[in-house]
């Protein structure tokens, strides 16, 4: 029995498979090793059934996630899942290399992630080409929903959003300067309140406000990390995975056209295609 697990910060997709069939598809909180600690992920396990059950059965586990990044928090999620799942070998990797394997499988080329963050890298069709992005949601995440979220926020603290859209954002939550601050700068997890405004910011695409900051995050994210991956692997294929990718797919085509490059496929959630990946590996 093996598991594939797909998390960013706001939620984790899991699938359990044997014998080559899917057995149990579903989804926890996001699991991110940069922010939260040993209890607070194996509390987060020991909250599915799913996994309760099936836990001394897993043989394998993918896992892939946002934070991943590098060999020291991979290790800490191999650790933390190994206490958990006692018989399964597990291996941690960064989610750049799951979005990487569901759209690419073993061919080469360029690939992005644009939803709760946001990355890129060369993908050589075995691994992931080094480069100094993944900064996280401080830094960096542009055009995600982190980067949309505290664009809405940093709009509506300064008094520059236009009228209706403050009114619709103050009708569906409760905010005020002090709940805004006190969230983002003194509570844990200061990247799942901005990621929040996520499906607020989608209901409301068609209004010029946030269609132009729409096309503003993504057309950030191209100059940031697409332009510079197109001139370092020069006629490479484009693919993305994500919610802001997929959600907005019409918009980074058109931007994707004006730059020049050529965007493959464009899916939303790469769990699907990475539990088939590994069902056949196996």
């Amino acid at each position: 029995m093996i598991v594939v697990v797909f998390s960013g910060s706001r939620y984790a997709d899991w699938r359990i498979a044997d014998k080559s069939r899917v057995l149990h598809g579903f989804r926890t909180a996001g699991i991110n090793s940069y922010i939260q600690d040993e209890r607070y992920i194996l509390q987060l396990l020991n909250k599915s059934n799913h996994l309760i059950n099936n836990a001394e059965k897993i043989r394998k586990i993918y896992f892939f996630g946002a934070g991943a990044s590098s060999p020291e928090r991979q290790e800490k999620i191999e650790i933390i899942f190994s206490q958990f799942f006692k018989n399964a070998k597990i291996k941690a990797s960064h989610d750049v290399l799951a979005s990487a394997i569901s759209t690419f499988g073993d061919e080469k080329g360029i690939i992005g992630i644009i939803g709760s963050g946001s990355n890129a890298a060369f993908y050589n069709g075995k691994k992931l080409m080094p480069n100094n992005y993944g900064l996280g949601y401080i830094l960096a995440d542009e055009g995600s929903t982190n980067w949309l979220g505290r664009q809405l926020l940093k709009d509506f603290l300064t008094d520059v959003m236009p009228t209706g859209i403050r009114e619709k954002l103050l009708h569906k939550y409760n905010l005020d300067r002090r709940l805004i601050l006190d969230r983002i700068y003194y509570n844990p997890n200061p990247n799942l309140f901005l990621t929040s405004f996520a499906d607020f910011i989608y209901e409301n695409r068609e209004e010029t406000y946030f269609a132009q900051h729409i096309k503003k995050g993504l057309e950030v994210y191209i100059k940031t990390y697409l332009l510079p991956l197109a001139e370092t692997y020069p006629d490479n294929l484009f693919n993305f995975t994500g919610s802001v990718a997929s959600n907005y797919a019409d918009v980074l085509r058109e931007l994707g056209a004006e730059y020049g490059l050529h965007i493959g496929d464009i899916i939303k959630e790469p769990v699907q295609n990475l539990v088939k990946y590994y069902i056949n590996k196996n």
